[in-house]
């Protein structure tokens, strides 16, 4: 089996067919992690325990005895036993790694071949989670700069290619970030006299040479002066032949009345583009707000939304300014509706941003900051942290009396909501008042969201006269104001309350697109399941709950009674109770007590109510039938 290895954001591992190994603890991580920092080479246990601990306990080369066994079982599950690994090597005094699949060594190798798709490696800082260990410190520091060049080589390459609107697209964050690459600058500043833009292009050199000088203590170098003299000259060799006139977009001219939707937008973006000066922190508020447009026009608009998040969270910290920062990660108040991240790891980037601003901060700052954290830690198993953010966001919001903030709020409130079972009139109870703020304040996404939630709340308890009639009212709100992503929801719903196999596999199709792997990943197969239709794909994250479903359906009622003592506890999301549903069907089919009276305790505070149902995806039937 082939394995991949990712350092270039969060360290991680994925199989051959791409998905997630889970790596244990940040431990276990930092051994994998220092490995791959060694390219090979073997890393003595002495040198892992001192890189380990500032301070080893008692016992310290044990405890990494034990992480790398525990990798290896991670890395290599199907290794016979008493065969010797083949990635996570014994070599003399210590450990190698025999990778062949890293994303830093294949960025590497593409980024003189092919620029973008290299950068497209990143999932954010190299070694995320060990930014201050002293042995990643070098290879990160490489790393970067090699990204940085990448982006400026890519940027050269499309002033080649006569297209430097595509270039100053590149470079525009890259200088806020990085204010002291004049060759950047340099770029930028060519890039917009190549678009006809002199004057900003004058403005930037201007710019690089404020900073450079009087934040940093630099001379601009030579380059950046022959160019300024250069484009005030006009001189030939700056140009180049552009691309046929007849291929380009082109925008209305400034002060030219547009004519239709696109070319107002055109014009404008263009007017923005020349106003508001390159590296000017306002763009950053700018490209959160429409971020935060783009998440809710469609599967293409959230993703793109959710790739350039966390850059502008990035952006913002590199610049050193609190407020700014604090300002960037809470304007993307986005009503999210489903309780499973659909990236777990830029998630965790996030909250980590989030609680780095959130000393200092006071008011409507702090409660978008701390409702920020509660959205993104969702489904997490013992979410207290998260709950106690979301609480202490309501109470700011409610006396700074902000309808807008409060509906935020609320949203937080929501996604830590499944924390035991039995929560549906809870939800039902936030999605009211959600309702009532946003039909008072004219807040139409959060309008939205209420009728999502009390659509999945009234199932989840029993009421689908109700859950029906929100539907309806959320289908309309969505036709009227073009918010496509609400027929994924309402579509599944439907498929739950007349289910079928094919019911099921329709509103699956429409997952296809829609942006949402945290809801699409092993969702159709766990709804045929409640059916109790044994499927062969890919269960995803429901695949521990699966597993002795798919051994009893082959015959192996040994195996599912084995596989059933490892089930581990549901996380805290809408599915919850019917992943317990599913746990009490199969300990009752393989006479596993003590799973039966753990499903019971689990399942009680949702008495009268349908399992799973909450969800407004699937059910796996009342709970008093299994109680």
């Amino acid at each position: 089996m082939t394995v991949g290895f990712g350092v270039l954001g969060p360290v991680t591992a994925w199989d051959e067919q791409g998905r997630p190994i889970p790596l244990k603890g940040p431990r276990h991580r930092a051994v994998l992690a220092r490995l791959v920092v060694a390219k090979g080479r073997v890393v003595p246990v002495g040198h892992l325990v001192d890189d380990l601990w500032p301070v080893p306990p008692e016992g310290a080369v044990s405890a990494v005895r034990t992480f790398v066994a525990a990798l290896r079982r991670a890395l290599e599950p199907d290794r016979p036993p008493r065969t010797p690994p083949a990635l996570l090597v014994t070599e003399g005094p210590g450990y190698a790694l025999r990778a062949t699949d890293v994303d830093s060594w294949r960025f590497e190798q593409l980024m003189r071949t092919n620029a973008q798709e290299a950068l497209s490696l990143w999932r954010g800082p190299a070694y995320a989670e060990f930014a201050t260990e002293p042995w990643a410190h070098a290879e990160r520091s490489r790393l970067t700069e090699l990204r940085l060049r990448t982006v400026e080589l890519l940027a050269g390459e499309r002033l080649a290619q006569g297209r430097p609107a595509e270039a100053i697209a590149d470079l525009d964050a890259h200088v806020i970030e990085h204010p002291w690459r004049e060759d950047a600058w340099r770029l930028l500043a060519l890039a917009l006299y190549r678009d006809d833009r002199q004057g900003d292009a004058l403005a930037v050199l201007r710019t690089a040479r404020d900073k450079l000088t009087g934040q940093l203590g630099l001379d601009p170098g030579p380059a950046l002066a022959r160019l300024e003299t250069d484009i005030l000259r006009r001189a030939g060799h700056l140009d180049l032949p552009r691309p046929d006139p007849a291929t380009r977009e082109h925008a209305a001219a400034p002060g030219r009345p547009a004519a239709g939707a696109e070319a107002l937008w055109a014009s404008a973006a263009a007017d923005y583009d020349r106003i508001v000066a390159a590296g000017a922190r306002k763009r950053l508020d700018s490209t959160v707000g429409l971020l935060r447009d783009l998440a809710v026009t469609g599967g293409g608009g959230l993703e793109a939304a959710r790739r350039h998040r966390v850059a502008a969270v990035a952006a913002a910290e590199e610049l050193g300014d609190p407020a700014l920062t604090a300002r960037v990660i809470g304007a993307y108040d986005v009503p999210a509706i489903w309780t499973r991240s659909d990236d777990p790891e830029q998630a965790a980037l996030i909250v980590a941003a989030a609680k780095r601003a959130l000393p200092g901060q006071e008011g409507a700052a702090k409660a978008r900051l701390l409702t920020t954290v509660a959205l993104e830690s969702r489904g997490a198993v013992g979410g207290a942290y998260g709950r106690e953010c979301a609480h202490q966001a309501i109470r700011i919001a409610r006396s700074l009396d902000d309808p807008g903030l409060l509906a935020f709020a609320l949203n937080g409130q929501f996604m830590q909501s499944c924390y035991r079972c039995g929560l549906a009139p809870e939800r039902d109870a936030i999605g009211a008042e959600l309702l009532g703020i946003a039909r008072r304040h004219g807040l139409t996404t959060y309008e939205v969201l209420g009728h999502l939630i009390r659509m999945q709340a009234r199932a989840g308890s029993g009421d689908f006269d109700g859950s029906d009639e929100h539907a309806r009212a959320v289908d309309g709100l969505a036709e009227k104001h073009e918010i496509p992503l609400v027929a994924v929801f309402t579509g599944w719903y439907r498929a739950m309350r007349d289910p079928s196999e094919a019911a099921y596999r329709a509103a699956a199709a429409r997952l296809d697109g829609a942006g949402m792997p945290g809801l699409e990943d092993g969702l159709l197969p766990l709804a045929l399941l409640c059916l109790g239709i044994v499927s062969e794909e890919h269960f995803g994250p429901y695949e521990p709950w699966a597993r002795p479903h798919l051994l009893l359906a082959a015959g192996d009622r040994a195996g599912a009674r084995e596989a059933l003592r490892t089930v581990p506890e549901p996380p805290a999301d809408l599915l919850s109770e019917a992943l317990w549903a599913l746990t009490a069907r199969a300990a009752l089919n393989v006479d596993d007590r003590l799973m039966l009276e753990r499903a019971r305790v689990a399942l009680a505070p949702a008495r009268s109510q349908i399992a799973g149902a909450g969800s407004g995806v699937l059910t796996a039937g009342p709970v008093d039938d299994y109680l």
